[in-house]
């Protein structure tokens, strides 16, 4: 007994009417339904309606483990190759129907601007090759938002693409992941935009480093954070606290929605350390750290997380003349000072690293009081000056003015080099300003004391010439004492040259005419001489004239002079 009509399948009514129409119903290179009739370990038989059953290769049928996928009564859909080959058969392919459906499917989306789904199977040249049911090629530019380096990695990945070439005849099929992200990025972008404000905290992902900051994906939107907004301490470079793709919370800054631009902060929704810092570094605390920066002028070191203090290089050492502190410190030392200053305003604390030793300048009054002998070496020699080292690491000033007390010295290094041993008496001890002054002239007394006595005003003196110059003629007193007689007191007529008439050695007699002691300088006059000289003469002459009446006045000054000249 048969079934009634109303209890037909779906499926079989759809048979039905496939095997009604009849077989010129369906085409050579069309797709069509058919019943499977039978399986064998090679083929499948597979009625279409056609007046011969099709047969397919039993492999259309099996997955990749060779689990066959259809029985006996299940309807399939295949393509009709042939109507009839050379055995009357009808020439059918399973997958070639299931291609063709994938062509069908490809271009409606392509049509439709609709997103596939495929897996990345290989890398090939200039890109990648996807598997979307049929093969499709994925350019290196369309993977990602930004260049990958590496696309090997990404080959076994299952993606969403969008079609962006299509050309079925050809079987030529382009991909782009990147046109997805795209839009995806525009509608994150404008789902941010709306929301974002300042003083926000979200949460983004590092998507970009550089030297002077770091970009971060908010959602669609860029934001910058700067390097000095990381961290309340010293970084080099924003690598030392992050990677690409590091999630992070930042807060917004500053965000103006016309240029969309966003300025985030990291360090701000963490707590400020520089506030109380002085209470927690009263002056005087002596404290350990961590060298984090040498420059010129001194060391930074870190004191916590966010807080750095600077040793000037003037407070590295008592003694020691430091010209840079990497002569005493390294970056990465860990050493210890003392709080000198801080100033929470401007963010700054002073260190002292000598501080944290006893101060020789506290006992070098004690140890070498004003007049003492001291030796020592020659340390350094300047145009101004020897530096001579005592025991104790500290050095003694000898001004050049301190080294003779006759000798003019023109430079130190006429009388010294390094490495001399030399003896000084102690003149001056500054402790505030650390400078302790020498003198070798004082071991010796000063001949220039008394010599107001010696060579008084209006004496006559005789002595040799040691220097002619352009304004006068030096004479020598005693060892080590010259008196000057300037250019307008060498005659009674200014004398333009002096070494025309003047040479050294040449004995010379004058008078004195100042004597300046604590200048070091005794003026001669032979001008002032020769008027003494003449006045004494016309005295004399006075004085023969009261005698004797037949001698003119003329004739005696005329016979003394003559006389004077003989002489």
């Amino acid at each position: 007994m048969s079934e009634p009509i109303d209890t037909i399948t779906t499926e079989e009514a759809s048979f039905a009417e496939l095997f009604t129409k009849g077989p010129e119903a369906v085409k050579e290179g069309e797709l069509a339904k058919g019943k499977v009739l039978a399986i064998d370990d090679d083929h499948v038989t597979v009625d279409v309606g056609f007046k011969s059953e099709g047969m397919i290769a039993s492999w259309e049928f099996m997955d990749e483990d060779g689990t066959m996928l259809v029985a006996v009564g299940d309807s399939v859909e295949v393509l009709v190759e042939d109507a009839e080959d050379e055995d009357g058969r009808v020439v059918l392919s399973k997958e070639k129907a299931e291609r063709l459906k994938v062509w069908d499917e490809i271009s409606q989306a392509y049509e439709r601007e609709e997103s596939v789904e495929g897996t990345i199977v290989a890398r090939v040249k200039g890109g990648l090759s996807v598997d979307i049911g049929v093969k499709a090629f994925l350019p290196g530019s369309q993977v990602d938002l930004r260049p990958v380096r590496n696309l090997d990695g990404m080959i076994g990945d299952r993606v969403h693409f969008r079609i962006i070439k299509f050309n079925k005849r050809r079987g030529n099929i382009v991909l782009s992941r990147r046109a997805l992200l795209e839009t995806e990025r525009k509608q994150m972008r404008e789902t941010t935009l709306a929301t974002l404000s300042a003083d926000q905290i979200l949460d983004g992902v590092i998507k970009n480093l550089t030297d002077y900051g770091a970009f971060i994906d908010l959602g669609g939107i860029d934001g910058l954070l700067h390097i000095t907004d990381m961290s309340w301490g010293r970084i080099n470079h924003p690598s030392e606290l992050f990677n690409v793709g590091d999630e992070i919370k930042v807060k917004i800054l500053k965000f103006d929605p016309e240029s969309e631009r966003v300025s985030l902060g990291l360090k701000q929704i963490q707590p400020d350390p520089w506030v109380d810092a002085a209470l927690r570094y009263p002056l005087g605390k002596r404290l350990s750290g961590r060298v984090v920066s040498l420059t010129d002028y001194g060391a930074f070191i870190e004191l916590e997380a966010g807080i750095e203090g600077l040793v000037h290089v003037s407070e590295m050492s008592w003694t020691k003349r430091i010209k840079h502190p990497s002569k005493v410190v390294s970056v990465g030392d860990d050493v210890e000072a003392v709080v000198l200053d801080v100033d929470e305003q401007n963010r700054k604390i002073s260190l002292g690293m000598k501080q944290t030793e006893e101060n020789p300048w506290t006992l070098i009054e004690e140890q070498y009081p004003v007049g003492t002998r001291v030796s020592g070496t020659v340390r350094n020699i300047t145009n101004f000056g020897v530096f001579i080292g005592l025991d104790e690491g500290i050095d003694g000033l000898v001004h050049v003015s301190d080294i003779s007390w006759t000798e003019q010295v023109k430079h130190p290094s006429e009388k010294f080099e390094k490495g001399d041993e030399v003896n000084a008496v102690v003149l001056k001890i500054d402790k505030e300003n650390e400078k302790f002054s020498l003198g070798i002239k004082q071991l010796e007394p000063n001949p220039w004391d008394g010599i107001s006595k010696k060579f008084g005003v209006g004496s006559e003196v005789t002595g040799p010439v040691t220097t002619v110059t352009d304004f006068g003629v030096f004479v020598r007193l005693e060892d080590g004492i010259d008196g000057l007689v300037y250019s307008s007191e060498l005659a009674a007529e200014r004398i333009e040259n002096p070494a025309e008439v003047f040479k050294p050695g040449q004995e010379v007699t004058a008078l004195v005419v100042k004597v300046e002691p604590e200048e070091q300088k005794v003026s001669l006059s032979i001008r002032a001489l020769t008027d003494k000289e003449e006045r004494r003469a016309l005295k004399e002459l006075a004085e023969q004239e009261s005698q004797t009446q037949t001698t003119t006045l003329g004739d005696l000054l005329a016979e003394k002079l003559g006389n004077k000249s003989d002489e």
